[in-house]
C-alpha cells in the first residue's frame, strides 16, 4: 500500500536538537532538585502550560492509558495533582497504583520522566486545595461525572446550574474528589541534543540513597 502525501510529510519531518547539554558534572545529585531547577528554568522561558504533565496508568486489562493534567504541588513527598476519583484512573489506580509522569517542554528540548507508586494525599490537603479554585470549578467538579457516558453536553450545563444554585458560593469538595501524590522511585531527565545522540540521566533509588547513571539515546 502506498504511502499517503501526508504521512510522508510527517516521516520528512527532521529538527536537530542544539540548545542545551545534560552532562553528569553539571547535573544535581538529587532527582528533586534537578526537577525543580529545570521547571523553573521552564517557567521564566515562558513555556507553554509547563505545569502540564502526562499521567500514564495502567488498569485490570493490562492497557495503559494516558491523559494531562496540571502538577499542584512537589517535594521531597513526591509529585501531586487533583482529580475525579472515579475517572478512568482514579479507578485504574484503585487496582493498579503505580503510574509513570512525563513532562515536555517542547522549547527547551526537555523531557522529564518520573514513575513511583500512587497514593492519595490527605482529606485536609484535599480541602485545602478545592477552597482555593475559581467558584466554577469547584461547581464543575460536582457537575461532570468524570469518563462516564453521556447523552449531551447539555447535561453538564444543567448540572452545574443544579449544584450552583444548591451551594452557592459555597461548595463543600466532593468526596469523589480529591488529590494524589506519586512518590518517585525513579526519574529520567532528558535533553535533545544534535545527531540524536540525546543526554539522558537517569536516577534510580537504592535505599535512601539516589543512583544516578546515563542511558544511552
Amino acid at each position: 500500500m502506498s504511502k499517503s502525501h501526508l504521512s510522508s510529510s510527517i516521516a520528512d519531518l527532521r529538527k536537530s536538537y542544539e540548545r542545551a547539554e545534560l552532562s553528569e558534572d553539571a547535573s544535581l545529585a538529587d532527582p528533586l532538585q534537578q526537577f525543580d531547577q529545570w521547571l523553573h528554568e521552564a517557567v521564566n522561558a515562558q513555556v507553554h502550560e509547563p505545569n502540564a504533565m502526562t499521567v500514564a496508568t495502567v488498569g485490570s486489562d493490562l492497557r495503559p492509558s494516558t491523559r494531562i493534567v496540571l502538577i499542584k504541588g512537589y517535594d521531597a513527598q513526591g509529585i501531586v495533582w487533583y482529580t475525579n476519583y472515579d475517572s478512568r484512573k482514579g479507578r485504574q489506580l484503585a487496582g493498579n497504583p503505580y503510574a509513570a509522569l512525563q513532562f515536555h517542554w517542547v522549547e527547551l528540548e526537555r523531557v522529564v520522566r518520573i514513575e513511583g507508586m500512587v497514593e492519595k494525599v490527605s482529606d485536609a490537603e484535599s480541602d485545602e486545595y478545592f477552597n482555593s479554585r475559581p467558584l466554577d470549578s469547584r461547581i464543575g467538579a460536582w457537575a461532570s461525572p468524570q469518563s462516564q457516558v453521556i447523552v449531551s453536553r447539555n447535561l453538564l450545563v444543567v448540572n452545574a446550574a443544579k449544584y450552583g444554585a444548591q451551594f452557592l458560593l459555597k461548595p463543600p469538595r466532593p468526596p469523589h474528589w480529591g488529590g494524589y501524590r506519586l512518590k518517585p522511585d525513579q526519574w529520567e531527565f532528558w535533553q535533545g541534543r544534535k545527531s540524536r545522540l540525546h543526554d539522558r540521566l537517569r536516577y534510580r533509588a537504592d535505599g535512601d540513597a539516589w543512583v544516578r547513571e546515563r542511558l544511552a539515546p
